[in-house]
């Protein structure tokens, strides 16, 4: 059955004359719009110059709420909020003005409740955050010059941004975070984790590792800090340049560990049985009975190995 397209003509609620700043400019319209969708659907958005925050909740109704602003009252008015409704998928596009002159500064912001088990099949957004929570399915998100922030989630993400930083809290799934010009933050994973950044730091502390499924961590220009809570380790493979690589592992913990640094020092709390060469910056070896590897590699910077 063929989707129904609705523009959503929203109620302006700041006359010409009203000089409140909304974020820099002087008009806004808000609006609200109600669409039930069965479980297990899909939602899909395109978004420009604004955040967008999606929450999870326990009804079959997707529930949006947001602000369009601008500077002024025909650049506002000439801004359109396109949504295709189905049974099982919602599509949101926020549609700018494509005739010549339009430079005037303008935008979306959403707020939107979403059934637990939506998939977030393609969220976009520019010069925005992202916000995701208690979502219990498939979410893919890719914003520019904007954070992103996932927290209390199941299943796969993969999150693409730049000049923002990402962040995932009691996130339980597969991770595959990119970024640049920005940091990475995970806490209280349960899943495989893969984040590439640059000019950035990647912070993570993994509860539960998923079995087959490697740790990968790439940084340039920002140091790398990763927590493993239970010995039951996978496979380890993390890299930067010009900071520092710093991993902590529990007690009891089986390990093949191969280190590398250029121009400083590798440490260690564990007894390694070396094999290979053993200097100042170079360390390979088994700890404990070996088994997963551990690969950890820094240019101009430290690489210590710690126990929790």
């Amino acid at each position: 059955m063929a989707g129904k397209v609705f523009l959503v003509i929203p109620l302006l609620f700041l006359a010409a004359c009203d000089f409140e700043d909304f974020d820099g400019q002087r008009y806004k319209e808000d609006f609200h719009h109600s669409y039930d969708l069965k479980p297990g659907g899909r939602l899909e958005m395109e978004n420009f110059n604004g955040s967008i925050e999606l929450t999870g909740w326990d009804r079959d109704t997707v529930d949006i709420s947001g602000t369009k602003y601008a500077s002024r009252k025909e650049y506002l008015d000439a801004m359109k909020i396109e949504i295709a409704a189905m049974p099982d998928s919602v599509r949101i596009r926020s549609v700018r003005p494509t005739a010549s002159g339009w430079r005037s500064n303008m935008g979306v912001k959403y707020v939107i409740s979403v059934p637990r088990r939506t998939m977030l099949d393609r969220i976009v957004s520019s010069n925005g955050s992202i916000r995701v929570e208690q979502i219990e399915s498939k979410v893919r998100l890719k914003t520019s010059n904007g954070s992103v922030r996932a927290a209390r989630c199941q299943g796969d993400i993969e999150v693409i941004t730049s000049n923002g930083s990402v962040e995932l809290a009691d996130f339980k799934g597969g991770a595959t975070v990119h970024t640049s010009n920005g940091s990475i933050k995970a806490d209280g994973l349960r899943g495989f984790f893969d984040a590439t950044t640059s000019n950035g730091s990647v912070d993570a502390r993994v509860i539960e590792a998923t079995a087959g499924r490697p740790v990968k961590v790439e940084s340039s220009n920002g140091r790398v800090s990763l927590a493993f809570e239970t010995p039951q380790i996978p496979d380890i493979s993390a890299s930067t340049s010009n900071s520092s690589i710093t991993l902590k592992l529990p007690e009891g913990v089986n390990a093949r560990l191969k280190a590398s640094t250029s121009n400083s020092s590798i440490t260690t709390d564990f007894e390694v049985a070396a094999s290979g060469t053993i200097s100042k910056s170079r360390l390979e070896g088994s700890i404990g009975s070996g088994g997963p590897v551990v690969d950890l590699r820094s240019s101009n910077g430290s690489i210590r190995i710690a126990k929790n």
